[in-house]
């Protein structure tokens, strides 16, 4: 069971001034799930090298379980550090893929060619294609095998506008997850702010928010089953 993770390259949060990354959470909960299940996990990102953490996702107050895991696992730290380029994965090479969210794919996978040919590849393979939170960012202008919107007429989730506006980023994002996945077709569903909800429609899984990056990695797991 062979894993691809790809994470944000992107590290600016607009022109705030302020950092921005992949959310630890929605990196180690599914990065965990998977590996104690017997994955093998390969971390990618646009540029390679290191991932940028989210800062405001490295704090006491955002740790779990997972993240104190990580935050004393030399290994997945090292993987984070050195991550793949991109454009140098091939999905033959792998079972299933799965984006992690925070505020950086909003900048770079959204927009990113090897990424958009990537999730094209895995959907026509029929492989899993998996987003937590902001990584449902990534499908923005991603096609699906009929040369429409992947998400179109799919049952999908991602971060709400109103978990957006509760975290005052409404007016720094390019654009809202919500608004974007309705606005290419997709059938989007939300449970309250910052409640566990992860859907599943044929080979795409999505998830809402960091709550639901544990409930994410379970569905992948089960598709590979």
């Amino acid at each position: 069971m062979n894993i691809l993770f790809v994470l944000t390259s992107h590290d600016q949060l607009g022109e705030t001034g302020k950092k921005t990354g992949f959310w630890v959470e929605e990196f180690a909960a599914p990065y965990y799930t998977l590996l104690d299940k017997g994955a093998k996990i390969t971390l990618a990102t646009p540029k390679g090298g290191k991932a940028p953490i989210d800062p405001s996702s490295d704090t006491e107050d955002a740790s779990t379980e997972d993240t104190k895991r990580f935050d004393n696992d030399a290994h997945a730290q090292d993987l984070i550090n050195n991550t793949h380029k991109l454009a140098e994965m091939n999905p033959t090479d792998f079972d299933a893929v799965f984006y992690p969210g925070g505020h950086g794919p909003l900048w770079d996978l959204a927009n990113d060619a090897h990424s958009i040919t990537l999730i094209e590849t895995f959907n026509k393979l029929g492989k899993p294609v998996s987003f937590v939170c902001h990584a449902p960012a990534a499908l923005k202008s991603v096609k699906g095998t009929n040369g429409e919107s992947i998400v179109k007429g799919k049952n999908v989730t991602g971060f709400t506008n109103s978990e957006e506006k509760a975290v005052g980023l409404v007016d720094v994002v390019p654009f809202l997850v919500e608004d974007m996945l309705q606005e290419n077709g997709g059938q989007y569903s939300k449970k309250e702010d910052w409640a566990e909800h992860a859907v599943k429609d044929g080979n795409l899984i999505t998830g809402q928010n960091p709550a639901s990056s544990k409930l994410v990695a379970e569905m992948l797991f089960e598709s590979l089953q």
